[in-house]
């Protein structure tokens, strides 16, 4: 018998052996990739391989402003196109608070086409009334707001008391995810340690101080860090600072189809023979 068919077509339940992986636009398992500078042609090949898996795209640090605006234009519009959307990273809105240029940095998010933007205080101080009223700005002007907690100097820990009630005042002024800083290096910064491992105990005291964990990212760039979140909290934990390259990855232990985390599978295993 010939296995050949005139639709070629993967059997359905290989595609998401955990049957838990919700289609775009999702509310679950959001991924957050950061772009730290690549071209035109590399950012229209990812999205063209895994665009359906990206929910966010962050344009790391302060890259935006050093992009040639039409760079900087056709990707925004080819990450709209994908519905996804696209921030510009924190740290250029820090620039903009220290300098004091934040209305021009919102004329121009906007003239560019970006749909969302991310409020963060990784560097420098901000205060509670200026985060608040950023978040409330943002929301004003139809951008989706995703805040982040933590600062980027090594060794930085998490205050779990501060976390909650920061995250708990930001979804009340409209921020739609609350982002744990990791860093793009995911060490020695909020809950990994300087080899990059899970503080397991901080993770605990988070989630009994923290009641909506699904409104909260955790940036883990590293595969194991990954793993670890998503063994940990389930397959649609809300993950952030995903290298580009490691979309397709994430996605496969999302499902179960990595031996990583293989036993998320939900359906029976049947021996086959042709």
């Amino acid at each position: 018998m010939s296995l050949m068919t005139s639709k070629t077509k993967w059997p359905e339940g290989l595609s998401d052996p955990s049957g838990r992986r919700q289609s775009k636009p999702r509310t679950e398992g959001r991924t957050m990739i950061i772009d730290k500078g690549i071209g035109v042609q590399a950012f229209e090949d990812m999205l063209e391989t895994s665009g359906e898996y990206i929910d966010i795209i962050k344009f790391g640090f302060g890259t935006s402003p050093l992009y040639p605006l039409k760079v900087l234009r056709r990707k925004i519009e080819l990450a709209n196109r994908h519905g996804i959307t696209v921030i510009p990273g924190g740290t250029l809105l820090e620039v903009a608070v220290r300098l004091d240029l934040i209305p021009g940095f919102f004329r121009q998010v906007l003239e560019l086409g970006y749909s969302g933007i991310e409020v963060s205080d990784g560097t420098i101080s901000i205060s509670r009334t200026t985060r608040s009223d950023l978040i409330r700005d943002a929301k004003s002007l139809g951008l989706t707001v995703f805040t982040e907690y933590g600062k980027k100097l090594f060794g930085s820990r998490i205050d779990i008391g501060d976390f909650a009630e920061t995250a708990e005042q930001d979804w009340a002024c409209g921020a739609d995810l609350v982002t744990v800083e990791a860093r793009e290096s995911g060490k020695g910064v909020g809950l990994f340690d300087e080899q990059g491992e899970c503080r397991d105990g901080e993770l605990s005291r988070i989630l009994s101080a923290v009641p909506n964990l699904d409104r909260v990212v955790w940036e883990a760039p590293l595969k194991e860090q990954q793993v670890y979140l998503i063994r940990s909290l389930g397959p649609n934990v809300h993950l952030g600072n995903i290298p580009v390259q490691d979309v397709l990855t994430l996605e496969t232990m999302r499902r179960g189809l990595r031996s990583d985390t293989f036993e998320l599978q939900q359906v029976p295993c049947y021996d086959y023979m042709i």
